[in-house]
């Protein structure tokens, strides 16, 4: 691509990210419609629009976009769903070229809308990845995208002792750090954590990003022996939001206060004397989750990574030093090497994070 390609497909994604939140369980696509080197159409997908990012930008096109270059971020779909195949869309208009950041791992589509507009005598070109992991990793798997997410003292220590009863707590990361976990949450379907956490942070756990979200985000709670407290704050808080997996009774009076209180419950099977990660995220691929965010303690940290189910590690680090040892990052019998497919790092305030990706769902 050259210099105005990638400034167009910078834009289009640009319009992806406005979807973040309102797509799933569809993927995040921008589309921009360029003619005579001038955008002449622009669109992003919603679900509950319908419509996708480049009938979007067509429509706001119109007869522009005869001749015209469509910028997207995502592989057009060629098959009949919700709404008719993008590729005929596009063709019907006269789009003469389209640059697409990535094939769509959708087997249903998967190379067949870049042949089918090569077939029919448009320039495609794929060049780059967008936004989507949490759907590859879906359509692909069945179950959801995990991003393990932890903040951590220079000396490898996690923000809070499970021990810690004091609510008042200072935090160990930054403004900025806090502030791209919100949008972290954002643009996941779901968060799940232990109920060591629960006991011990007593959170809300909620998305206060202020962006807008189609769906609420789903908090799950891995609870085997539902020691959940009906006064805790993510129970008061619960909304058709709060999800508990344990393997206990759910036919108790303990059960029923939880249940009376808004809380869903649903037994899954153990294994080795843990709830089954794998079963939970089974059922939550079924809920069409897509992208999960794991923030937990060190033991389901190290369960999670001791079963391969992370793709991703974002790990904030803060300047300073716990100077103990007791709560580690991770706690189990967890992989000692990883081996990223790719690793990027950024400042947060004073902080930085490592952003590890563990598992290409778009390679595999």
């Amino acid at each position: 691509m050259n210099d105005h390609d990638i400034r167009f497909m910078q834009r289009a994604l640009e319009l992806a990210r406005k979807g973040v939140g309102l797509a799933s369980p569809n993927p995040t696509v921008g589309c921009v419609i360029v003619n005579s080197g001038q955008i002449v159409g622009e669109g992003f997908h919603q679900f509950d629009c319908r419509d996708h990012a480049e009938v979007v930008a067509l429509k706001t096109a119109g007869e522009k976009a005869g001749g015209a270059t469509a910028y997207v971020t995502l592989e057009p779909c060629n098959h009949t769903g919700r709404t008719g195949p993008c590729t005929q869309a596009l063709l019907e208009a006269g789009i003469a070229r389209v640059v697409a950041a990535t094939r769509d791992p959708n087997p249903k589509v998967s190379g067949g809308g870049l042949e089918a507009l090569r077939s029919a005598d448009i320039t495609v070109e794929a060049e780059a990845q967008n936004l989507n992991q949490g759907f590859a990793c879906w359509i692909r798997t069945g179950r959801p995208f995990i991003t393990l997410k932890s903040a951590l003292t220079l000396d490898g220590q996690l923000a809070r002792s499970a021990t810690n009863k004091n609510r008042n707590r200072q935090w160990i990361s930054s403004e900025e750090s806090r502030a791209e976990v919100q949008r972290m949450r954002h643009a996941s379907d779901a968060l799940l954590t232990g109920i060591g956490t629960v006991l011990s942070d007593n959170p809300l756990l909620t998305d206060r990003s202020g962006l807008p979200r189609r769906r609420k985000l789903l908090r799950v709670i891995l609870d085997s022996q539902l020691r959940l407290s009906p006064k805790a704050r993510i129970v008061k808080s619960a909304d058709d939001d709060l999800l508990v997996l344990t393997s206990a009774p759910i036919k108790s009076p303990k059960a029923r206060k939880l249940q009376n209180a808004g809380v869903e419950l649903l037994r899954i099977p153990r294994r080795h004397a843990r709830l089954d990660l794998e079963s939970a995220l089974e059922e939550l691929g079924h809920r069409e989750i897509l992208q999960v965010l794991l923030e937990a303690g060190p033991r389901l940290n190290g369960a999670a990574l001791s079963a391969n189910l992370v793709d991703r590690l974002f790990l904030f680090y803060a300047p300073k030093i716990a100077g103990h040892s007791k709560v580690p990052f991770s706690l189990g019998n967890a992989r000692a090497v990883l081996h990223p497919r790719r690793t990027s790092y950024r400042p947060f305030g004073p902080d930085f994070a490592a952003d590890l990706l563990l598992r290409n769902h778009f390679d595999s």
